[in-house]
């Protein structure tokens, strides 16, 4: 018995696997007693931005993401701790935060609405602390997935520049875990997939999905738009909020209505625009009532769409003025939700004037929102399952070989298996979603089969054993598992392509396990079960 053992780790082929094994390890990097809050986004000019804190590259490892342990020397073990501890803080203290990589100090500003979406003011969205690299997919994580479609004339270059802006106008709203790609179908449809880790459906809807055009125009004549036209947009609370003079009153619509204003900064020529198309306007109002205006509004348009019309100054007649005020509202059946409808707008037109419209019009194909907790409960069945299915297997293959050594080594073959190709996926920086997941039992299903060919071969009958040699059994049995491979890989690769794209992640995985099976681990398995009957 010990001299089959040690012929079997001393075997090339097993060494190779068990070296494969470590190199899964260790681009897997597992830590399942990993506490802590890992921060998944950081608003732009927030308190926390201001403070230091960055948020992290979609491209970055899960587990060298920078994770919080305390938050005024509470521990934080989980993102609901986290979301607690904040929740007791008040405006105009300061907040010490510490984690893997620093310890902040964040100033809450007085009005802890105003210059941030998140509940605490703070600017940061956090979720648990992963314990491996592996990328979950938002079917396992809770996120949003948006299908675009560009329009019919859209060129190449028009897709990818229109990427681009997603890409920027994202970052800047402050949402870093993005995944944002090009794909097509069967028919040469073009499509675009987004998919947001934690973000809400709504949201992601209304920032991406539509143009982002803006325009301010005095009598039709556009002066100014989003993008190189806006030298600097204000975010900080001292020139962004709820407008104080005007605030928030209640409509006889019994609708609360509430005003935020911010400032920005135009460029020498959108003020030169501006002079020219207020010079020849003349002044309403009364000089002693000091309210003197000019005879026409400044109309403020997104996508093509009148969202608000301004009051200019009598002062500001012919004037190249650089610095302009933005307002808009928001309503709500309560003061609290229209004071968040206003500045969720707020936030959304400052990121369009931040970033500019987008190339291309989109149009909505498909929006997918799937919550943390409905895929936590994804992952807990997919687990539940696997285990059975392991079990139920085994059973099957104790029953028909009558060896317990040759089950116990075909489904410890499909294990590794399993092992190395969520490793490989991990080193690659592929997300596991459902798909992912269905690949990869694909493919070990496939491997198992392969293997029960190699065992049937290796356990013939006396007829057999007297002509073929151990050598010339596993030929034909590769023979027969390499056709296999080859049809199985043939099979799915249409699928990368189908469903645009939705159905690549299971493509990519079973041809991953697959190829991990008959490269690595077949030849080892085969001489394992060598091993094992040669001398039996």
């Amino acid at each position: 018995m010990m001299s089959k053992i040690k012929k079997i780790f001393t075997n090339t082929r097993v060494i190779i696997v068990l070296l494969f094994v470590l190199f899964a390890l260790i681009a897997l990097y597992p830590n399942p007693f990993r506490k802590g809050a890992a921060i998944r986004s950081v608003e732009v000019d927030s308190p926390a931005y201001l403070a230091g804190i960055k948020s992290p590259t979609a491209s970055i490892a899960p587990m060298s993401r920078e994770v919080i342990s305390s938050v005024n020397n509470h521990r934080i073990e989980n993102a609901n701790d986290y979301y607690k501890a904040v929740s007791y803080v008040i405006s105009g203290t300061t907040v010490q935060i510490k984690t893997n990589k620093n310890v902040y100090s964040i100033l809450v500003p007085e009005d802890n609405s105003s210059n941030s979406s998140t509940p605490t003011g703070l600017g940061l969205k956090v979720y648990d602390a992963p314990t491996s690299n592996i990328r979950k997919g938002l079917d396992l994580q809770g996120g949003t997935r948006v299908i675009l479609k560009p329009e019919a004339n859209a060129t190449p270059d028009n897709i990818a520049m229109t990427i681009d802006s997603m890409n920027q106008r994202l970052n800047v709203y402050g949402l870093s875990d993005v995944s944002i790609n090009q794909v097509s179908d069967l028919a040469g449809s073009k499509y675009i997939v987004v998919e947001i880790a934690g973000a809400y459906e709504d949201e992601v809807k209304q920032l991406i999905a539509k143009q982002g055009k803006f325009e301010a125009k005095i009598r039709n004549e556009t002066l100014f738009t989003g993008g190189n036209d806006i030298t600097h947009v204000c975010k900080t609370a001292d020139c962004s909020g709820i407008d104080t003079n005007a605030g928030c009153t209640l409509g006889s619509d019994n609708q609360w209505h509430c005003r935020f204003r911010f400032s920005i900064t135009l460029s020498p020529a959108a003020a030169k625009r501006q002079a020219a198309a207020t010079a020849n306007l003349s002044v309403t109002g009364s000089p002693t009532a000091g309210d003197q205006y000019l005879n026409e509004t400044l109309d403020l348009y997104l996508d093509n769409q009148q969202v608000d019309l301004l009051n200019i100054g009598a002062e500001l007649k012919g004037q190249a003025v650089t610095d302009v005020s933005i307002s808009g509202t928001g309503t709500g059946s309560t003061k609290d939700e229209a004071i968040t409808n206003a500045l969720a707008s707020m936030k959304r037109l400052q990121t369009i004037l931040v970033t500019g419209s987008l190339p291309i019009k989109l149009d909505i194909v498909k929006t997918d929102s799937i919550s943390p907790t409905l895929g936590s409960q994804f992952l807990k069945n997919t687990a539940l399952v696997f285990f059975i299915a392991i079990f139920a297997v085994s059973f099957v293959l104790f029953l028909y070989y009558k060896k317990i050594k040759l089950a116990g080594m075909i489904m410890l073959t499909g294990i590794i298996e399993i092992f190395l190709t969520v490793g490989f996926l991990t080193l690659i920086g592929w997300n596991i979603d459902l798909a992912a997941i269905a690949g990869i039992l694909a493919a070990i299903g496939s491997n198992v089969d392969d293997q029960i060919v190699m065992t049937d071969e290796e356990t013939a009958g006396e007829v057999n054993k007297k002509f073929l040699s151990w050598k010339a059994r596993i030929k034909n049995a590769f023979y027969i598992i390499t056709g296999n491979y080859l049809t199985s890989v043939a099979s799915v690769l249409p699928l990368m392509f189908a469903g645009a794209g939705l159905l690549k992640g299971f493509a990519i995985t079973t041809i991953v396990g697959l190829t991990l099976g008959i490269v690595i681990t077949r030849p080892a398995y085969a001489q394992v079960v060598e091993i094992i009957l040669k001398e039996d």
